[in-house]
């Protein structure tokens, strides 16, 4: 995990001048563990955007908001209102997967704002922070269909259905410039090796056996 932290805080930015929050994403199997996202989201959260009086934060039992924090929308809301940033524009709705920045929090008005595409600026009420998850660190599965300059993925120990080659080619290929594979290479090994996770057990052929079965024996009476 150390590993992780400085090569997020100090070492890939000081190698090409990589912002360790917007250019920078951590992707991991799991959500517990060590180098899961749990456990990496509080490091992360507290190295590169640790407590400070001049940023408000907001404690849910859970975790902590804190402005400037990077965080994740978890699931579709179609409804939510956004403006732009200069407020020339509006709309509504904020996806599943979409990353943003912490703005705003008010705790006056129990409102957090939050700014996405560093454009889309979306105020959420307290109540409704169970949509959000910190994001320095997501999992693989969440980061389909997103794209990043650098990908940093921890090689650990983890259930087998995890470890498989499907799971480390999207890790992979999420990144548009740089990887980085942290960890054992027995690990990565086993990864490239089990294709477990590429086959569907569905039972379909099974099925279509049986129809054509009953089909031949319409046919023959």
């Amino acid at each position: 995990m150390n590993a992780i932290e400085k090569l997020v805080s100090d070492r890939l930015p000081n190698f090409n001048g990589y912002d360790p929050m917007k250019d920078i994403q951590v992707l991991t199997p799991m959500k517990g563990g060590i180098v899961g996202t749990k456990n990496l989201n509080v490091s992360l959260q507290r190295i590169l955007n640790g407590p400070s009086q001049m940023k408000n934060e907001r404690n849910t039992g859970e975790r902590i908001f804190r402005e400037g924090d990077k965080i994740m929308q978890i699931r579709n809301n179609y409804n939510i209102k956004w403006k732009s940033v200069d407020g020339l524009r509006e709309g509504e709705g904020v996806f599943n997967g979409d990353i943003g920045f912490i703005s705003r929090i008010d705790n006056d008005s129990s409102t957090m704002e939050v700014i996405f595409d560093e454009d889309r600026k979306i105020r959420y009420e307290f109540a409704d922070l169970d949509e959000l998850l910190h994001a320095y660190c997501v999992t693989i599965h969440k980061s389909q269909g997103s794209e990043f300059p650098v990908v940093v993925i921890p090689l650990s120990w983890a259930p087998p259905m995890l470890l498989n080659r499907n799971l480390i080619y999207t890790g992979i290929t999420r990144a548009k410039e740089l990887v980085v594979l942290v960890g054992q290479k027995k690990y990565l090994h086993w990864m490239i090796k089990n294709e477990k996770g590429m086959k569907r057990n569905s039972g379909l052929l099974c099925r279509f056996k049986k129809v054509a079965e009953f089909m031949e024996e319409d046919e023959t009476e």
